[in-house]
């Protein structure tokens, strides 16, 4: 008897299911299985790790070592990787432009990590800007900005927005205005991704690279907005703009069938909501059972939506 018959005998009485079935099968009949996903995460992965491994070796061993066996090392591997990438990739568009082999985004974001290590470690060792330091960070995200739309990016667009972030962090601190909070500065930051991103999108530059905009905007306006309601004695006004924008965060996953979105609007919505009930509760068995019934509501919830959307796809 055949592999196939054994399958669909085995099928038939409830021994494997459908999707074991087609996934035994595929394997009988040597398809090609794409593990597309699985090496994008491996090149990911060993990207960070080496290039955590330089940060380390460097902070570590700077002094044995001595400036120019780092300096030297860092910037040949630098220009490789810059240079890699100016002869490999295609022209410039503000369309989406494909990579031209799987390695080449992980390429320039190793690139830019190296970039990262060798300016920390010249204001490190040299202090050239001193009290300014923090110029490094913004010439960083420019930089980085620079490259991530030269070579269609989204990884280094990442980087990009996280190191203005500490940038703008940084510089808004030095107002008094901001004293003792990052709230009013990460909110500033926010509403700022959220409008650079959509403006990109309406000018037709890259307009893949919205998503990746919003989902930082989004994430650091609901976070802000939830250490409002940790933190502030007006917990009510901040739990209400808290809804709001979670709210908007859903309406906008579920018409453009982002389901990420709507994660993000119910879970920062959740959070408030409870971080808000629990001190009203008034007993330890009163607030247990709130957590579990409310947690399960949630999780059902998400589950249903999640299965609705993939029912949809």
């Amino acid at each position: 008897m055949s592999i196939r018959a054994d399958l669909e005998r085995w099928r038939a009485a409830g021994a494997i299911s459908a999707a074991q079935h087609d996934a035994i099968w595929t394997v009988v009949r040597t398809d090609r299985l794409s593990v597309f996903d699985e090496l994008n995460a491996l090149l990911y992965v060993g990207v960070l790790v080496f290039a955590a491994g330089v940060g380390w070796t460097v902070r570590v061993h700077f002094a044995r070592l001595g400036d120019a066996a780092i300096l030297l090392p860092l910037t040949a591997l630098l220009t490789a990787c810059l240079t890699y990438c100016f002869r490999r990739a295609a022209a410039y568009s503000s369309a989406a432009v494909p990579a031209p082999s799987l390695a080449f985004d992980y390429v320039l974001y190793l690139g830019c990590l190296v970039f990262a290590v060798e300016l920390w470690y010249v204001e490190f060792r040299f202090h050239l800007l001193q009290a300014n330091w923090d110029g490094y960070l913004l010439a960083s995200a420019v930089a980085y900005f620079a490259l991530a739309y030269r070579f269609d990016n989204r990884l280094v667009l990442s980087l990009a927005l996280g190191t203005l972030a500490s940038w703008f962090g940084i510089r808004s601190s030095h107002f008094e205005m901001f004293a003792g909070s990052m709230r009013g500065p990460a909110l500033a930051y926010g509403a700022l991704v959220a409008a650079a991103g959509v403006s990109a999108h309406h000018a037709g530059v890259k307009r893949h690279f919205l998503e990746t905009y919003m989902h930082i905007a989004v994430n650091v306006l609901l976070l802000a907005l939830l250490s409002g309601v940790v933190e502030d004695r007006y917990q009510w006004s901040w739990l209400v703009g808290l809804l709001v924008a979670g709210g908007t965060a859903i309406r906008a996953g579920v018409w453009f069938r982002r389901f990420a979105f709507v994660l993000y609007g119910v879970i920062y919505g959740y959070l408030g909501v409870t971080i808000y009930v629990l001190p009203h509760t008034g007993s330890l068995p009163t607030a247990l059972a709130y957590v579990v019934i409310s947690g399960t509501v949630v999780i059902a919830s998400l589950v249903m939506m999640s299965r609705h959307r993939g029912h949809e796809s």
